[in-house]
Order: structure tokens, then sequence, then C-alpha cells
């Protein structure tokens, strides 16, 4: 074993220098066999597209040292990304660049919160300023910044959706919305679907339902019902048997009364799941009827992200009765806000309902920038071009290597399964792990998702481009092809 060790890490040493900068030693489930020569192997190896912008240089504390530190001092339930993590140290729009300088293309966007970009000029300006005279004063006091700010998001809205509470995570805008709607209806019972995340605080916990984030401990009438999966779901893309699924669950598992249901349009840590088509609009009529309100959760899908609609429930044709939303409101700001109607949210004035942050001068700044930028950017418009760009070419790579079970999403919310079976749908476990690392090497960094963390997610700023999906597709095939 040592010895065909040695082997197979001197045939890996020159291809090693071809394929990357670094010195970490490639996967073994990477081929050392050349499929061509060395020219025509340099030919295809994927270039990052240009960018004017170059990186001050860095002469801070040192990955190793950052690590050792955090391991120290911070919770041990951090988890890191890659064999070797990395330090990133600056960011610009679409790009971000370690302590060497290095750059990579950034398709995961903080986990699916920059929507505008890596310090977009304008709402670092907004912010810039609006720190300069005034950092903070709670809503006890008037300040126009919060009250422009809801005005603004509110003309974003459909319907009556017109009372805004602004919090400081999704969250938080969860558990403000589960309580909404228990005060509302007089009923306990929430419903949410499998394989959805919802927030980590105690009572969203409860909502989520992918045990890789759960901890044991009491959650209280929370009801799961069956995912509307078109690629993994038990009645493929028929949206009525899983109707019928939630109302037998109300008939036989609850008293005949809920508070309410909750639903990602598409779910983000799930693996870019989009629900069944029309199956919101069937739910929601047997919510109603049941005596529940019904929640959106655009914490990642709102915003113009999905390209056809601002917000994600749009794509499903209904209204709900409250939406939360987070992440891209802010492009980095902790910044999360629940808009409802003014019949639910005077239930509120029962007792006193404060946030400290929520409003805060800065982040409502910020965040009435980010609606700003989207308009003046045409980002919607954006997303839907570049989104069904790269959909188009990875639905082409999909028929090329096996790999790949599932394309799915819209807009630049986008979800890569992999399987090591197409017909058994067999998550490739290990394969996602050694393209993951990589995509890595080649200047890319994606996410990762799904129960068994074989889907990549593909959500990048708003600004990523078509250049940028072009070079992200044709790694992904290059990583592929030595796999």
């Amino acid at each position: 074993m040592a010895l065909q060790r040695q082997i197979l890490k001197k045939s890996l040493g020159e291809a090693k220098a071809k394929l990357c900068n670094y010195q970490n030693t490639l996967p073994l489930f990477f081929s050392t066999a050349p499929s061509s020569s060395s020219a025509d192997a340099d030919d295809r190896l994927p270039q990052l597209p240009p960018f004017d912008h170059a990186p001050r240089p860095y002469n801070g504390p040192r990955a190793d040292q950052v690590f050792q530190k955090r391991k120290k001092f911070l919770g041990p339930s951090l988890f890191h990304y890659y064999q070797k993590p990395l330090n990133i140290v600056e960011g610009k729009m679409q790009y971000l660049f370690d302590e060497n300088g290095r750059r990579y293309l950034d398709a995961f966007a903080g986990i699916v919160t920059v929507s505008c970009g890596h310090c977009h000029p304008e709402i670092l300006n907004a912010i810039t300023e609006q720190s300069k005279l005034l950092q903070h004063a709670t809503t006890i006091y008037l300040h126009h910044a919060i009250a422009d700010f809801a005005e603004a998001l509110a003309s974003k809205m459909p319907g009556n959706l017109k009372v805004v509470y602004f919090v400081n995570s999704g969250s938080e805008a969860n558990e403000l919305a589960m309580m909404m709607a228990r005060l509302y209806t007089g009923n306990l019972g929430m419903i949410s679907l499998r394989n959805a995340y919802h927030g980590g605080s105690s009572g969203t916990l409860g909502l989520t339902a992918l045990n890789t984030w759960k901890y044991p401990i009491p959650q209280g009438e929370i009801h799961h019902v069956v995912n509307p999966d078109p690629y993994r779901g038990v009645f493929g893309s028929d949206a009525n048997r899983y109707a019928k699924d939630l109302q037998d669950h109300i008939d036989f598992g609850t008293s005949g009364k809920v508070a309410g249901f909750i639903a990602e349009t598409i779910q983000g840590a799930g693996g870019a799941v989009e629900l069944a088509p029309g199956y919101l609009k069937l739910v929601y009529d047997i919510v109603r009827k049941a005596g529940g309100v019904c929640i959106a959760d655009e914490v990642q899908t709102g915003f113009g992200r999905t390209g056809s609609n601002y917000w994600g429930f749009e794509t499903q044709g209904i209204i709900p009765d409250i939406v939360t939303m987070a992440k891209g409101i802010g492009n980095g700001l902790p910044l999360g806000a629940v808009v409802t109607t003014p019949e639910i949210a005077s239930v509120l004035a029962q007792k006193i309902q404060f946030n400290t942050f929520g409003g805060n001068p800065v982040c409502s700044a910020g965040g009435l920038a980010v609606l700003r930028v989207i308009d003046q950017e045409k980002r919607q418009a954006h997303c839907t071009d570049v989104g069904s760009h790269l959909l188009k070419r990875l639905r082409a790579l999909q028929q090329t290597h096996e790999i790949i079970g599932d394309v799915r999403g819209r807009g630049l919310m986008v979800g890569i399964e992999l399987v090591t079976d197409r017909n058994e749908k067999t998550p490739a476990k290990a394969e996602t792990a050694v393209l993951f690392e990589k995509l890595r090497e080649l200047g890319i960094l994606v996410g990762k998702g799904g129960l068994h963390g074989n889907v990549f997610r593909i959500k990048p700023p708003m600004c990523f481009n078509r250049d940028d999906a072009d070079f992200l597709v044709d790694a992904l095939d290059y990583a592929i092809s030595k796999l």
C-alpha cells in the first residue's frame, strides 16, 4: 500500500502543478492517466474571467493562526468548508480574495446573503454616511430611515401585505411569524415541509425538518408533511397528491384546526428543491379552511433572485398572509423583516413587542440602498437572463455526465444533484466531496445542501454574469471528467 501511494504521488506531481497554484495533494478520486497531451490539458483548464480589481496587500494573521484562535475561543459547533479552510480577507462584487490575493468566483454569496455584490459602492456609501450621523437609535424615537425603508419594502408587496416588522435575522423573522400565526388564530399547531430549513433558534428548529440541523429538544405542536419534491418525492410532480397528504395530516394528526403553514418556494438548505407546480395554491386553501394562516419564507428566494418574479411565492400564483425575509435584504447586514396585513399585525399590540436593533438606522439605510440598487441595475431581469443561460448549459452537461442526476431551480437559485445511480438516485456523497474541493482549486466557491450533502447550491451575488456562468460550467465539466 505504501509503494502504491508513492507511485500515485509521483504520477500526480506534474498534473498537480498545472491544475492549481496551490500545493495541496489532489484527491485520489481523480485519474492520473492523461487523456491528451500536456498542451491540450493546459488549453482545457478553465480560466477565471478577467476582472478589474487589485486586492490590497494583506499583512494580517494567516489562516493557520486564525483557525487556531477560532478553535480556542469560538463555539465547537462551528463548521468550515474545505479540508484546508480559506482565509477570506476581501470581496468585490461576485469575487472573493484570500490572504494570498488569489481570486475566487463566489457562487454561494455568503450563503445566499450577498444580493447586490460584495462591497457594492452605493450600499457602502449609504451605510457609511448614516454611520457618520447616527449609528443607533431604537424605535422609541423617530428616525426617517426606518420609515423610508418600511415604505419602500411595503411597496414591493402584493395585496394587503403592508405592515413591516424589522428584526436581525431569518430565524428571528420566522419566530415572530410563528408567534403572530398562533396569536391571530388562537391555535397552536404549525405545519412545515419535510426537508425544510427555517432557522436555528429553539422555536424555528421545530419548523426545520433536516436531522443534520436539529438538536434533541422539545419542539411542541409542529407537524411535518411530505415534501412536494418533483425529483425525489413519492408523488413526483403531482401537486394534488401532496396536497391530499397535508389534508390527511390535518384530519388525522391534529384537532382539525391549525395555526399556520410555512414553506420556502425553493428549499435552500434542503438542496434548491423547487416545490411541485401548483402545490402552494392547493395547500393555502386547505390551511385557511382549517383556521390557519399561510407564511412564505422568502429568506433565500426573495428580492428578484428567481428572475421570473420578485418574490418566490409569486411563482406559484399565491399571496401569503405573512412573509418573512432576511439574507439578501441587507447584502450582508444583520437584517430581517416580517411583512403582514394590518389585521394580523394588530394582535401584537396586545402586549409590548420590541426589538432593540430592529430598524437600526444604519441597517435601514443599507436595506433601502439594496432595494434601490436591485431596481436601478435591473437585477431581477439579469437573474432571468443569466440564470436561463446557466441552467441551459448545466442541463447540456447533464447529458454528458451520468453523475449529474438533476439540475433544478430558476434564476440564480440553482441546484445540481449528484448521484452514483440515476435510476436509484443514490447520493454521490464521496464524489461530491471530491468535486467540491476540486472546484475550490479551480477558483470556484459553491455551497452544499440536501440531507446527504450531495447537492451543489449555486446562488451567487446577482451581479454574476454569463462569463462567470460559462466558467463555472466549464470548470465543473473539467472536474467531473477527471473523476
